[in-house]
């Protein structure tokens, strides 16, 4: 491999490289975005984990500072670098499709926690005093107000004791309070849904991408040890 054609690979691989760190970065941004925009995470606990902003978070963060090694790697020809780059993006790459695939075969189980969690929020909220529990209050208000919903299923769910966040009038009169017919549940679960199509399509784009960065990688990693560069 002739020099003009290495420093055009090195080129490429450092450009890949610094897209895939913009991706990443990128992706903690929006992130953190909704997790601030978005107050419903104290209403549904059971799988935090796989809550779409946390999601976003964490790959993001963890793709930044892989591809950050690897721009570091491929700047300064270190195979050392190179190798663990491609290792640690192989092995995030894996850790993608688990993912994928933990989605896919328990998405019916997902929807029966998100009933679950809702409704014992609900409970909560009922059986707090005016001073308990405010998180989940505010954020069971700022649902219902938002979806304009009332209740998981309904607004029996409230057994005459709505609270103003389900009235379809604003100002609301408490004597005669008029409610959402609607309840919060498949509103909220539609929600969800349109954010993990969303966190879906970034991780599938960043897939393609960290998949480009590994392909290209090899042949500069094979230069770098042909020459025996790369250790210093």
């Amino acid at each position: 491999m002739n020099s003009s054609c290495v420093s055009c690979m090195k080129s490429l691989v450092v450009s890949l490289h610094f897209l895939c760190w913009l991706c990443g970065a990128f992706v903690v941004a929006f992130g953190e975005f909704q997790m601030m925009h978005s107050r419903f995470a104290s209403l549904v606990t059971t799988f935090w984990p796989i809550y779409p902003a946390n999601t976003l978070v964490v790959t993001g963060t963890i793709v930044t500072c892989v591809c950050y090694l690897g721009v570091l790697g491929a700047m300064r020809e270190n195979r050392c670098m190179l190798i663990t780059f491609y290792v640690l993006l192989f092995i995030l790459m894996l850790v993608e499709l688990a993912m994928a695939c933990v989605f896919f075969v328990y998405n019916k189980e997902i929807d029966t926690y998100f009933e679950k969690d809702l409704t014992h929020s609900l409970q909560i909220y009922m059986q707090s005093s005016p001073e308990g529990n405010k998180t989940i209050k505010e954020d069971f208000d700022a649902v219902q107000y938002l979806f304009k919903c009332c209740g998981v299923h309904g607004p029996a769910d409230w057994k005459g004791k709505a609270p103003l966040s389900c009235c379809t009038k604003d100002p609301c009169n408490i004597a005669d309070q008029p409610n959402w017919e609607e309840g919060c549940l498949v509103k909220l679960r539609n929600w969800f849904a349109s954010n993990y199509l969303s966190t879906a399509s970034g991780v599938v784009t960043m897939f393609m991408i960290q998949f480009v960065c590994l392909s290209v990688t090899i042949p500069l990693f094979c230069h770098f040890r042909r020459r025996g560069l790369g250790y210093k």
